[in-house]
């Protein structure tokens, strides 16, 4: 029976050691592929931070950029303002009506001028439009038709699409 149970302990070491011999087998196939993706992951962690410093550093040069766009936008249009004013001071000079309405006439050629180069254009005032037009008074009267602008008090001005100014007009009817 001591054989036999010699037999069976060695058979349990046996095992014992294969299982072991397994288990360390398991364990470092693994240990590889913990390693590995270990590996892995530091490189896209690596990537997602450069790619993250990468969009960090496009936002503060865009927003750079589009401050200085501004700013040379406005300076232009200050610049193309600037004869106006000259204009304007010279007309103040003179004390004789027919000069100073010369005077007047040529500035708002020049307004005009300044304001077509910087493609800003006059809302045409014909019929009423609620998406051109401020309708301040209404007046009836059967001489105009339905939703006429009898009167500009104040010329509108848009720049393609956008509105920069709303006429402010009398509407009949």
């Amino acid at each position: 029976m001591e054989e036999k149970n010699e037999t069976v302990n060695e058979e349990i070491k046996t095992e014992t050691a294969e299982v072991k011999k397994k288990k360390t087998k398991e364990e470092k196939r693994l240990e590889a592929e913990l390693e590995k993706l270990q590996g892995e992951l530091a490189a896209e962690t690596d990537k997602y931070m450069r790619m993250l410093a990468e969009y960090d550093n496009f936002r503060r040069r865009t927003a750079k950029e589009r401050e200085g766009i501004y700013a040379d936008a406005y300076a232009d249009a200050v610049t193309e303002l600037l004869p106006i004013i000259d204009n304007l001071e010279r007309a103040a000079m003179f004390s004789d009506a027919e000069s100073v309405g010369k005077g007047v006439q040529m500035t708002l050629a020049a307004v005009r001028e300044v304001l077509a180069k910087i493609g800003v254009t006059e809302i045409e005032n014909e019929t009423f439009d609620p998406n051109f037009h401020n309708a301040v008074m209404h007046v009836e009267d059967e001489a105009y038709g339905e939703g006429a602008i009898v009167e500009v008090l104040q010329k509108g001005y848009k720049k393609g699409d956008k509105i920069i100014r709303y006429s402010m007009v009398k509407v009949a009817n």
